[in-house]
């Protein structure tokens, strides 16, 4: 997956009410219940079908740390999908989504001036209208391209322009080399 998906499933995980299960049995018959069926979990984890009867029976308890990271990464997407609903329609509706980042950015404006591009560390409350982007590109599976596209019209409204109170001419926002982004809803 890419850095920004990445980091918005991380915030919407921080919405869940229950931990996911941990033991690669117990992960592994929430998904046989979720799949309905050994086959599925199989072809999902690419794995045989008798690997995937052995785990829930506890037959084997330690995977591989390949398996054991698509194991987690396939059960927490998809634990607890109506919390994980809410969190996301509550961020697009009322609350908005917090960005922060340490990142290279700079911005262009009309008669020639730049900012040159520098490194800066940012905390910026996104409003409710960027979070629905966000996760709406996510869902469609738009690329770490796109969704840093989204992030950088975001941030040139709130925090360059600041809502249209300031260098109301900007043309462009650049947000690359990122070094460390975290959201949180």
């Amino acid at each position: 997956m890419s850095l920004i998906g990445d980091g918005l499933e991380k915030a919407v995980q921080k919405a869940f009410t229950r931990p996911a299960p941990k033991s690669a049995g117990a992960q592994m018959r929430y998904l046989v219940k979720q799949l309905k069926g050994t086959k599925a979990v199989a072809q999902l984890l690419r794995v045989s079908q008798r690997t995937v009867e052995r785990y829930v029976k506890d037959q084997i308890k330690k995977p591989r740390p390949d398996l054991a990271a698509r194991l987690e990464r396939e059960v927490k997407k998809r634990w607890q999908p109506q919390i994980r609903a809410k969190a996301k329609a509550q961020a697009a509706s009322t609350g908005g989504i917090v960005i922060d980042a340490r990142a290279r950015m700079g911005y262009t404006a009309p008669i020639g001036s730049t900012d040159q591009d520098r490194i800066r560390h940012l905390t910026v409350a996104l409003p409710p209208v960027y979070a629905a982007r966000l996760f709406e590109a996510q869902e469609a599976g738009a690329g770490d391209a796109r969704l840093q596209e989204i992030a950088a019209e975001a941030l040139k409204e709130v925090y360059f322009q600041d809502g249209g109170r300031r260098a109301g001419s900007l043309e462009e926002v650049r947000f690359t080399d990122i070094e460390h982004l975290e959201f949180d809803l």
